[in-house]
């Protein structure tokens, strides 16, 4: 069955940086675009960023562009987030997604038990 499984999250300072990986099993992970999503706690889904099947389009949004980036490594089955500057705002629950998310609309919630916890102390 389709598994992501995502991992790297932590507690960082204000500034700092992470690196997130989402490893996919149970479907041809290079056929499929793919994205990474939050949810802070009492707000919605949020999108972050998405790749297409072999990493050469990427979009992000507004809040995180120009401070994340999205990458992905098919003969790994791997898609990262490589997070820098990060700020208070983007403490969150993140987790990946199969298919191009570019709006909050189309974004849905984790599933039980997945995503990684992000934590920025100001």
């Amino acid at each position: 069955q389709v598994q992501l499984v995502e991992s790297g999250g932590g507690l960082v300072q204000s500034g700092g940086s992470l690196r997130l990986s989402c490893a996919a099993s149970g479907f041809a992970f290079s056929y499929y675009e793919m994205s990474w999503v939050r949810q802070a706690p009492g707000k919605g889904p949020e999108w972050v960023a998405t790749i297409s099947t072999h990493g050469g389009s990427t979009r992000y949004a507004d809040s995180v562009k120009g401070r994340f980036t999205i990458s992905r490594d098919n003969g790994k089955n791997t898609l990262y987030l490589q997070m820098n500057g990060l700020k208070s705002d983007d403490t969150a629950l993140y987790y990946c997604a199969r298919g191009w998310i570019t709006s909050n609309r189309e974004a849905s919630p984790p599933g039980a038990g997945q995503g990684t916890q992000v934590t920025v102390s100001s």
